[in-house]
């Protein structure tokens, strides 16, 4: 487990891509993979990417399952979510299906690796985002509610982080005690 908190701590991932329609920036799961694998080399452990199709209702989503193995042995899991869009303009059947994986896999990989939107310290962006955000932290009334909505998968881990200042060591102890009371 040292090993998943040392590369959750060293991981940059950072929005390189711009999307020039709606003027944003993001990144994709090629990118997150890209800033991923020297680390998971220097750490000797192997991650895969499966999908799998699950039907609810009449609706698909891609379920995008992250594996790390230490040794042949699984030592961390997360999965990631996409609904199927019934249609998509310009696209046919398997691009809107790989358009799901793609987000459901780069979802998951969010999730294990705990990667986030936060400025980096030196800049003004950071300072003006921590001047608005309040903290929250394991003493502060809202904190077991944000654990139980981010196990129930109520809200996202990036919501989250959005609306409140957390220290690196908070957002690693939110996301553990999520998965604990989701797994419990």
């Amino acid at each position: 487990m040292d090993k998943i908190l040392s590369i959750q701590k060293k991981l940059k991932a950072p929005k390189n891509q711009k999307n020039s329609f709606g003027g944003y920036k993001y990144r994709s799961c090629e990118d997150i993979l890209e800033s991923l694998k020297p680390l998971l080399a220097e750490h000797g452990l192997r991650q895969t990417i499966s999908d799998e199709l699950v039907n609810v209702g009449d609706r698909y989503y891609i379920k995008a399952t992250v594996t790390i193995k230490e040794d042949g042995e699984v030592i961390e899991q997360g999965c990631g979510y996409a609904r199927e869009a019934e249609k998509k303009k310009g696209m046919d059947e398997s691009q809107i299906t790989g358009t799901a994986s793609s987000y459901a896999r780069k979802y998951a990989l969010n999730g294990v690796w705990l990667i986030d939107d936060t400025k980096d310290a030196d800049t003004d962006a950071y300072q003006k985002q921590k001047k608005k955000a309040p903290s929250l932290t394991p003493e502060s009334e809202k904190w077991d509610k944000a654990v139980e909505n981010l196990a129930k998968g109520a809200v996202s881990m990036a919501k989250i982080e959005e609306h409140y200042n957390l220290s690196d060591s908070h957002k690693n102890k939110l996301q553990y005690e999520a998965r604990q009371l989701g797994e419990g």
